[in-house]
């Protein structure tokens, strides 16, 4: 038996860790500058105003939507440390230049990469001198300049080497081609590091590339708008990969993006790494990457609409409590004086927010999930880095307080001043994409008006309940107003026996046959609705970054950190297929806030993570509806879902599976300096070229087998602490024997057993034990336990009546 003495002080250190007590609270690049949050307005020039469907704005919601689209806060630090991060395999640099050797060039990154090309670039025709080498896509000559890239208005933050080696420019960067990323100079290209620069050697030497002390001349900053510009569905480009202004929406969601690719650029299926991003289908992520809860959970980028009616609905059914530094958010009423927007905070402790996160975590009122979202890409970094260790994990996680941040980031401080003004874009740009004003939209449309009357019908009694905010008063016992902690289920369980009686059906039907039904309506009710009624995959609702003492402790509400478990669910071993039960724990896991179905027609394919329906790489109108009309059907007749290639009707769906025989491949550059110590007492562990291969792991294994591992306890309790770090440490120790034990030509059959063999002790420690990805949502069929199946005739007329939203 190994000696574990070593656990004692990991225990000690993950309680301190938790405690804040072993860390320090940096100022950022900002800061050191001498630079004050009124020293980054956002920026005035409505440059953007043929997005949108042209949509009019205000001068407020005009900086907010810059705000939206350039604005990126100093995470252009953060972004060039996570190439370190995943050891070379993730290089914004490389995504936004092009050089002959590269996967995608200007011409191609549309359908590469599926990310948006800025209209008035072109391809670069060759290295730029002026720029290091680079290969960087050119502005076109026709085109004004870019107003944000004016340095002598906005100008940048002179730190390092800025002023020096590179030059100082904007706090809003350059263009780079790409909407939503921007290039800035980089403070660490000092003239060292300026001799050290070879741009061919950048492209084409992995030698040189993935060594960690390489300092690129640039540093790439990431906007919103890199995750949610998208192809307009009603004004469709003509050519994806050379849009026009017009045809752009800032709101839609990066629908199209292949955000695996983007991760692992070179697509090496022998990296273990790109087995777990390819998990993202197309326009999902899982957006605890790199703050890693240790649960691959992909969730689609959800389009933004009818953000006034979600409001009202956080008035209706959104009361929740914050206490301590859940406080330190700021909220409407810090800016805004009187008017609407001021309802939705009763000073000290009550807001009424909507829930913006899928698991419904984000809870501290709508400014506040704003502003997470700006430290979850990256601002702040100088902080934010200290409480986890990004992707790999392995380190206690501790929050991150609003108050540091509100104290020593000029950044953060900013960006608390300019949310107010892109939340009144949201409110504005967020528009309803009616697939009737779309190309060609009306030869899609049911003109019998029996069909569509019977359509309402049975959306008034199937799914209103959920997905309209526009609903009957419940009786006094039947609401969830106020309902938010510990006794939200026995809320929920008699709103949920309310919605099956014949007075709530009536008075829907009534409501959703009226002619402004669709009018202003979020067709959502945005309440917590437990996982285990919609039986669709755990791991969303399993994220745990939002619990108490996590790392996104101050942006969820007390409420949310009082909820009870949601109950039990049915998973599937993923090599057996044998059903067990599985109990969501309390504390806010187990719930998903139903999504909206404005512009459904356009959004498809369906669930919380694109796993239902087929997908196409065309954002044409005759495509979404392609795409549309099969993901419906998957989800109205659960049969015509995929299976699973190995336990087919074993498991209710399709287990994501390595695709080709991997390993975790740790360059020799990205060894930590303790284990390569080790080299001459474990030479088996090492690659001859001083890097570290791990595996081999076989084609056919469950990816979240691995990838939902739990490497660190969930407890404060020391002695539970130790014995979790001795079992994983027991497991650990028995993989790596066993690889090293097999022969090097053993064929995957063999090491398939092996991981079957290994299934048992990987998942007693699984996070999420859920596999099967395109499962749940039976609403309206057969497999919905307590709930009336449909017939066809009243699934075509729903389908219908859907269409029109």
């Amino acid at each position: 038996m190994p000696n574990m003495r070593w656990l004692l002080p990991i225990a000690v250190s993950a309680l301190l860790a938790g405690t804040g007590l072993l860390r320090a609270q940096p100022l950022d690049e900002a800061q050191r500058a001498g630079r004050a949050a009124a020293s980054f307005p956002q920026a005035d020039e409505d440059y953007f105003r043929e997005m949108d469907n042209g949509v009019a704005l205000t001068p407020e919601e005009v900086r907010g939507r810059n705000m939206w689209m350039v604005w990126t806060g100093g995470n252009d630090r953060f972004w060039d440390g996570m190439t370190k991060s995943t050891f070379g395999a993730f290089d914004l640099l490389k995504i936004v230049t092009a050089h002959p050797g590269q996967k995608a060039d200007r011409e191609s990154r549309w359908d590469w990469l599926g990310v948006i090309n800025e209209p008035c670039f072109e391809k670069a025709a060759g290295p730029d001198p002026a720029r290091f080498g680079l290969w960087l896509d050119r502005r076109r000559d026709d085109c004004p300049a870019d107003p944000f890239a004016n340095a002598a208005k906005y100008p940048g933050v002179a730190v390092g080497a800025r002023g020096k080696t590179v030059p100082v420019g904007s706090y809003y960067g350059e263009p780079t081609g790409i909407l939503g990323l921007r290039l800035f100079p980089n403070p660490d290209f000092d003239a060292k590091a300026a001799r050290d620069w070879d741009p061919e050697r950048y492209y084409t030497d992995p030698a040189y590339y993935n060594r960690p002390e390489l300092v690129r001349p640039y540093r790439v900053g990431m906007a919103c708008g890199f995750c949610h510009v998208g192809p307009s569905p009603v004004h469709p480009p003509a050519d994806a990969a050379h849009p026009q202004w017009s045809e752009l929406n800032a709101t839609v969601g990066a629908q199209y993006m292949w955000v695996d690719r983007l991760f692992v650029y070179n697509a090496d299926p022998a990296n273990f790494m790109y087995q777990l991003v390819r998990t993202y289908r197309p326009g999902a992520m899982d957006t605890s990457l790199v703050s890693t809860d240790n649960i691959n959970n992909p969730r689609t980028m959800n389009a933004i609409y009818n953000l006034a009616a979600r409001m009202a609905q956080a008035l209706r059914w959104g009361k929740e409590e914050i206490t301590g530094p859940e406080r330190n958010n700021k909220q409407f009423n810090d800016f805004v004086s009187s008017g609407p927007l001021t309802q939705f905070h009763r000073p000290p402790g009550t807001v009424w927010t909507p829930h913006i996160l899928k698991d419904g975590s984000d809870s501290v009122g709508a400014l506040g999930a704003l502003n997470r979202v700006y430290l979850n890409i990256g601002l702040y970094s100088e902080e934010w880095l200290r409480h986890f260790n990004p992707v790999v994990g392995g380190k206690p996680i501790s929050p991150i307080r609003i108050a540091v941040a509100q104290r020593n980031s000029s950044y953060w401080q900013a960006t608390e001043r300019g949310t107010p003004d892109m939340a009144r874009f949201l409110l504005k740009g967020g528009q309803p994409d009616r697939l009737a004003d779309a190309p060609g939209g009306q030869a899609y449309l049911e003109t019998d008006a029996a069909v569509l009357d019977r359509g309402k019908v049975v959306f008034a009694e199937t799914c209103a309940r959920c997905h309209s905010s526009k609903a009957p008063a419940p009786p006094a016992n039947a609401a969830l107003a106020g309902c938010a902690g510990p006794q939200y289920m026995a809320c929920w369980n008699r709103y949920w026996a309310w919605t099956r009686t014949d007075d709530f059906k009536a008075e829907m039907r009534a409501i959703v046959q009226a002619p402004d039904f669709l009018q202003d309506n979020y067709l959502s009710n945005d309440a917590r609705v437990p996982a285990t009624l919609l039986g669709v995959n755990a791991c969303s609702p399993l994220a745990s970054n939002a619990l108490a003492g996590n790392i996104w402790n101050d942006f969820s509400s007390t409420s949310y950190k009082a909820l009870p478990s949601a109950g039990t669910v049915m998973v599937h071993d993923p090599i057996t297929g044998e059903a067990h039960s599985f109990r969501m724990p309390a504390g806010g896991r187990g719930y998903i806030r139903p999504p909206t179905l404005v512009s459904l027609w356009s959004t498809a394919p369906f669930l919380q993570n694109n796993s239902l329906g087929p997908y196409e790489h065309d954002p044409s109108v005759a495509a979404r509806m392609r795409v549309f009309e099969a993901s419906i059907g998957q989800l109205l007749w659960p049969e015509r879902r995929k299976k699973d290639a190995v336990l087919g009707d074993k498991v209710p769906g399709v287990i994501d599976r390595t695709t080709a025989r991997s390993a975790l491949i740790i360059p020799a550059g990205y060894v930590p300096e303790p284990l390569r110590r080790l080299q001459r007492r474990l030479p088996r562990l090492f690659d001859p070229d001083g890097g570290i291969t791990l595996g081999p792991i076989p084609a056919g294994v469950p990816v979240n087998l691995l990838a939902n591992l739990q490497p660190l306890a969930e407890s404060g309790d020391p002695t539970q602490i130790a014995a979790h770090y001795l079992r994983l440490g027991r497991l650990l120790l028995r993989v790596k024997l066993d690889l090293l034990t097999l022969p090097d030509d053993a064929p995957d059959e063999t090491l398939r057993q092996h991981f079957a063999d290994l299934a048992g002790p990987l998942l007693a420690l699984s996070k999420c034990p859920d596999f099967a990805v395109n499962r749940g949502h039976y609403f309206g069929t057969a497999l919905q336990a307590g709930e009336p199946a449909l017939s066809d005739a009243d699934k075509a007329a729903l389908i219908a009546f859907l269409k029109t939203f």
